[in-house]
């Protein structure tokens, strides 16, 4: 008798690139090359469905508005009714799970089950509707523990949600294990930023940060997409301060390990509350040192002076400190990466993150 395939399906809203989709990407394929049946559901934005396509998984699409949003329900209760084996929607905000919820009811498939991740820090909705709808889903990820607190610390009362449908599982990468390589012999010292190229990442501040390290011979490397007004912006500002020479503008480049390891340290100088930095977790990943901010999660996985260097954001001179530390002490550089990337191999590691989720999809 041949078993039938479990089935997991995403539910990816946004039309734009950026943490969420990489770690669902990340995510989809690992299930795809161990045999499930994967679907994506999107809003057939080429941007977000080119990055699965290419890995295999199957798209399907349909408005993805949230709330009050049938037609998605019903598209997506048509593709549940042609699944009978163990199917997991995993969805990555809460409206999203009310749609995957209704298409549970719709299809009749009290058995499937529904999951979410929180990849923000932001308070909950606690109102009659969201706690209903919260005691439906099956199991709540939290990327930190910051995430889930702010989370439950609502405007109007806690909100409680069931304690064993609760999980705080830090982010990881879907990368192949590599052996953090030496760092670049000749050339400039060269300090790395990678991401999105957006407000709230603190790339203007890493700008100015430049400026105040003139003569220091250290380069900048800023790589990663963005909105192009927004990186014309940023490029006046360089010119205004009279850093352009020594940034190297690496745009429409992916992130990636391998990226860091062709760098001497990174940065990462987030202004915003970051729930769990995937970038930051690449520098660990590839042994490098870093400077970061320490306005969101990044305490529950680094310690500073010992895996990375932290900040307080928007502190220009604080960052421009760190960085021109980091820059002139090579035995610094490789202590902190050599810590870091034992701290990701110990607690970050991909087989960490999976076999924590499998149990959660499938337990």
């Amino acid at each position: 008798m041949v078993q039938e395939r479990k089935n997991l399906i995403h539910i990816i809203p946004s039309n734009k690139w950026g943490g969420t989709q990489s770690y669902a990407l990340d995510i989809c394929r690992h299930y795809h090359e161990a045999g499930w049946q994967v679907t994506v559901l999107t809003r057939n934005a080429v941007g977000v469905d080119a990055p699965f396509a290419d890995a295999g998984i199957e798209l399907l699409h349909a408005p993805v508005a949230g709330f009050l949003d049938i037609a998605s329900a019903m598209t997506l209760a048509s593709k549940l009714k042609q699944t009978s084996s163990l199917t997991v929607i995993h969805t990555h905000r809460y409206r999203d799970a009310f749609t995957a919820l209704l298409a549970k009811k719709l299809a009749k498939r009290p058995d499937i089950k529904v999951v979410t991740t929180r990849h923000a820090v932001r308070r909950g909705r606690n109102t009659r509707i969201f706690r209903k709808m919260y005691s439906m889903v099956d199991a709540h990820i939290f990327v930190s523990r910051l995430a889930y607190d702010s989370f439950r610390h609502s405007l109007n009362g806690e909100i409680q949600l069931p304690e064993k449908r609760v999980h705080i599982l830090h982010n990881s990468l879907n990368v192949p294990d590599i052996i953090p390589s030496e760092e670049p012999a000749h050339g400039p010292i060269v300090a790395l930023y990678q991401g999105s190229i957006v407000k709230g990442k603190g790339v203007e501040h890493l700008i100015d940060a430049m400026e105040l390290l003139k003569g220091s011979k250290l380069r900048l490397r800023i790589s990663g997409l963005g909105n192009p007004d927004y990186l014309d912006i940023l490029r006046r500002r360089a010119m205004q301060r009279d850093v352009m020479d020594s940034i190297d503008w690496n745009i429409k480049t992916a992130p990636s390990s391998e990226a860091c390891a062709e760098a001497h340290f990174g940065v990462v100088p987030s202004s915003e509350r970051e729930a769990f930095s995937l970038e930051s977790l690449r520098f660990m990943s590839a042994g490098r040192a870093q400077v970061t901010t320490c306005n969101g999660a990044q305490k529950e996985y680094l310690d500073n002076g010992r895996t990375a260097l932290l900040v307080e954001p928007s502190d220009t001179q604080a960052l421009a400190d760190a960085m021109l530390k980091l820059a002139g002490e090579r035995d610094l550089r490789t202590a902190i990466g050599t810590e870091a990337y034992k701290e990701y191999k110990n607690h970050l590691s991909w087989s960490h993150f999976i076999n924590t989720l499998n149990k959660i999809y499938i337990e």
